[in-house]
Parts: C-alpha cells; sequence; structure tokens
C-alpha cells in the first residue's frame, strides 16, 4: 500500500512506510512565485494510488499545510475515482476504485481551539476536523492535544500517541528517576511515561491569577539527587518548562530535561530553554532541530487500528 507524502511531513511518511512495509510515495509539490501551492499525484505512482488503500501523512501546520493537505487529498480523490483528463495529457477517464483514502495527521494544527471561550468564536478544531472528514475516509491523529475536538465526525478517527516510544527514548538515554507534568491536563500522558519506565511521577498545580494570567506553582517535591523528565504534548514557548526547571533545580535536581510529541518551539524556544534545561527531547512529527524521537511506531499503531490489519 502507499504512504503519501507532500512537503510537509516527509521524514515521518517514510518512517511510517518503513513500519508498515509499504511504499512510500513522494507527491510533486511547489511554490508558486505568489505563494500558492501546487500538487501531483507522479505519473508513475497513478496505478498503485488506484489499486490500493492509500494513507497520506500531512501536517495542518501551519495555514499552508492546511491547504496543501486538502490538496493532496483532492488529488488521490480524482485519481482514484478515475479523473484522469487534463489539458496536456488529453481525454482519459477510468472506473472509480471507491473508498480507499486515509489522513494521517502528525500535528493537528488548531488543536488547542477546541472550545468557545466567548460568543461568536469559531471552534477551530472542529471546523477543520469536519473539512478533512469531507475528503477521506478514515483520520489517524498523533497525540492530539483534546481528542474532544475531533469526536462525532463523519468518518472514523484513530488517536494514538507517541508516550511509549518517549518513554523508550528517556529509559535509554536520560534514565530519569523523576517525572513531572506540567499541568493536570497532561497527567494522562505523564505519568504513562512514569509508569513505563517504572520512576516516581507528579504534577504541577496551576493557579488562575486573573482573567490572562495563569502560574504553574511547583510543589515541594522530593527530587534531591534525581534526575527529571518534564513530558507534555507540546513544547511551544517553553516558559512553563524553564520555571519550572529553575524550580526543581533550586530542590536539588542534578538534571532536568523536556520530552513531547510536538516540538513547535516558537519565539526562541530553543534558546531559552537552554539556559534551563539539560536536554531537550521530541518526536519528528513537526520538524524541529531537537527531533530524536520517531513517531513512526506511533502513526504505524494507529493505522493498523484504522485500516483493522
Amino acid at each position: 500500500m502507499p504512504v503519501v507524502s507532500g512537503s510537509s511531513a516527509r521524514g515521518l511518511a517514510e518512517d511510517l512506510a518503513r513500519q508498515l512495509d509499504w511504499q512510500h510515495v513522494q507527491m510533486e509539490s511547489r511554490r508558486f512565485p505568489d505563494g500558492e501551492g501546487y500538487v501531483r499525484v507522479p505519473e508513475d505512482a497513478i496505478s498503485s494510488v488506484r489499486d490500493q488503500d492509500v494513507v497520506v501523512v500531512s501536517n495542518t501546520f501551519p495555514d499552508s499545510g492546511i491547504v496543501e493537505t486538502l490538496l493532496i487529498l483532492e488529488a488521490i480523490s480524482d485519481v482514484r475515482a478515475g479523473r484522469l483528463a487534463s489539458l496536456k495529457g488529453g481525454m482519459d477517464s477510468q472506473d472509480d476504485v471507491g473508498a480507499g483514502l486515509f489522513l494521517a495527521i502528525p500535528y493537528f494544527g488548531y488543536s488547542r481551539q477546541d472550545k468557545r471561550f466567548q460568543k461568536g468564536e469559531a471552534i477551530s478544531a472542529q471546523a477543520l476536523g469536519r473539512i478533512f472528514a469531507g475528503h477521506c475516509d478514515g483520520i489517524v491523529v498523533l497525540d492530539l492535544h483534546a481528542p474532544v475536538a475531533l469526536e462525532g465526525l463523519e468518518v472514523p478517527v484513530k488517536f494514538v500517541s507517541a508516550m511509549p516510544e518517549v518513554a523508550e527514548y528517556l529509559s535509554e538515554n536520560v534514565k530519569p528517576d523523576f517525572i513531572l507534568s506540567p499541568d493536570k491536563g497532561a497527567i494522562e500522558r505523564a505519568s504513562s511515561v512514569a509508569r513505563a519506565i517504572g520512576c516516581r511521577f507528579s504534577y504541577l498545580e496551576k493557579v488562575r491569577i486573573d482573567a490572562h494570567t495563569i502560574l504553574h506553582q511547583p510543589k515541594d517535591l522530593d527530587v534531591e539527587g534525581s534526575i527529571v523528565a518534564i513530558i507534555d504534548d507540546m513544547i511551544s514557548t517553553g516558559g512553563t518548562i524553564c520555571k519550572a526547571s529553575e524550580a526543581l533545580h533550586s530542590q536539588g535536581a542534578t538534571e532536568v530535561h523536556a520530552a513531547c510529541t510536538h516540538g513547535l518551539f516558537t519565539d526562541g524556544a530553543i534558546s531559552r530553554l537552554d539556559k534551563f534545561v539539560d536536554g531537550v527531547h521530541a518526536t519528528n512529527s513537526l520538524p524541529n532541530p531537537r527531533s530524536s524521537i520517531s513517531g513512526g511506531k506511533a502513526l504505524a499503531r494507529g493505522v493498523r487500528e484504522l485500516l483493522d490489519i
């Protein structure tokens, strides 16, 4: 079966294809001078795209990734439906091969916009979920921030986590004695890593100061002489982790590491984190300078479950 990628997730698509022992197909993709995107199913891949089920691996971040994902799905849908006529290739049509187009999203953009906090807001994660569901037969999402955002779609959705791979990596390379969640929302992910490694676990307390200010307060933790790993689904600015790391070092931690599935690392986060932590570790769900953990195994679990293979 073909695993197809565009410009945003080629490395992870190749990784997934290896995990499944499937064929990797790289779409032709580029940008026109005005910034508009272009995609095309390579001619030598048309037969495989029509003859077998297809898994598209594509990130929906940044916004250009949303457009490219939709264009890839549309191009493959046309090929599978037999709509092959073109200006340069003449009139050509074949039978519609039916359902069998699936979307694997390593990082789902807008995943944190999963609620309506004020009247008149769009629930962006739900809106995008409905759009993608209208262009494929099933979706796999890696470590979605709030899975409730994609409930009730018209196609099956499988949520999968890279935390087993994060735990394996940390166990082999960091050897932590203590796992910390940055807030209660990340407890399930972080505690699963702690259980897999067999070490202690706790979380930070979130305290709301006002409508715009939230503090994450480290409790008095017994981390004297310990190697601590702070676990979350994503790291954006890294501010919470830096504050937590400072507190942990003051309480006697010998090393503090940060690990996540999605390394967004916005606004100079890497330089900021390097001043406070001893290591930053992320999967390759997004291209980033600290992608040391493969997300392919996790995505493969989701694809197998979705396709029941």
